[in-house]
């Protein structure tokens, strides 16, 4: 298998540039967002807890991927254009495993971290799980090692992926030429998705490509007048990067262990979507969505809340 580069610490010095010049836009216009000094130190300490859990146990998923290798349909090689082939398919692999990561809690449980920031700047970026190996989530790369992508290629242009992530982190971008918007995962659209507003939730699952969420039917848009609040539905009120990393693991589990439960409620709490309960105590986002609309009936066909 061919070697290639480490993309994303190659990146490193680049996100410190871009977080730095964007702090210094936001200071001296008052404009692109807010920044807070421990909500940033947060995130950079998830940051490098990522890093960490990805030295500790980076081998069990890639291991998977050399061993699955030997089983591989094909063997594609490494002209450019299976590389740019790998690199799309390995987008529609992010997001799908994105969608199934705010509508199964197990998954949820690893991915509400990177939401759990009130603000919206570069730093919200590094904010990622120290916890995703347990989740399984790497088996969707499999399709990609049986097809014939290398084990080494699928890890690369996921690395690229996350690193085109980086930038859509901002307010200091408002909208980009239409043509862009419409095809490529824009810091509007991203914005969109760290929206705790009932109209925003559970849309914009893009990495790189929109046009996956225009495809599926998670697409929203984001509105002029009607501006992202960032967070979590509840938001946890922390700046301890433990707290930040392991809470929802924590509540998932003694919502699971309560005593008097079935078998299928205790499964519901690991696997059902985030806000699901077996006794209808809590809300998911379609709940959410429509008691909202029973407030709002106005907003009833509008976007967010199409087919309600």
């Amino acid at each position: 298998m061919p070697a290639y580069p480490d993309v994303v610490s190659w990146a490193v010095p680049l996100f410190i540039a871009a977080i730095l010049a964007e702090f210094a836009f936001v200071k001296l216009t008052g404009k692109g967002g807010r920044f807070e000094t421990r909500d940033a130190l947060t995130s950079l300490a998830m940051g490098a807890g990522n890093v960490a859990a990805g030295i500790a146990l980076g081998f069990v998923a890639y291991g998977f991927y050399v061993w699955l290798w030997e089983y591989r349909l094909f063997d594609l090689g490494a002209a450019w254009w299976v590389v740019v082939a790998c690199f799309v398919l390995d987008d529609l692999r992010y997001y799908w495993y994105h969608r199934i990561a705010h509508r199964s809690r197990w998954v949820w449980a690893e991915h509400v971290n990177h939401h759990s920031s009130q603000h919206y700047n570069l730093t919200t970026a590094l904010r990622q799980s120290w916890t995703g190996t347990f989740t399984g989530m790497w088996l969707l790369r499999a399709p990609l090692i049986l097809l014939g992508f290398s084990p080494a290629m699928v890890i690369f242009v996921g690395g690229v992926n996350l690193v085109y992530q980086f930038w859509i982190h901002t307010e200091a971008i408002t909208r980009l030429p239409r043509w862009v918007e419409a095809v490529m995962n824009t810091p509007s659209h991203h914005r969109v998705h760290h929206g705790r507003n009932a109209r925003y939730l559970d849309a914009n699952y893009a990495g790189v490509f929109i046009v996956w969420d225009r495809l599926f039917g998670t697409f929203v848009p984001e509105l002029d007048d009607e501006r992202p609040d960032y967070g979590l539905v509840h938001n946890i009120a922390t700046f301890n990067p433990l707290r930040v990393a392991f809470h929802e693991w924590l509540a998932m589990l003694r919502d699971a262990a309560k005593p008097g439960l079935t078998l299928r409620q205790r499964l519901g709490y690991l696997l059902a979507p985030p806000g699901w309960s077996h006794d209808g105590s809590r809300q998911d986002s379609a709940a959410i969505k429509r008691a909202h609309l029973a407030r709002h009936p106005e907003a009833r066909g509008t976007p967010g809340f199409e087919g309600m």
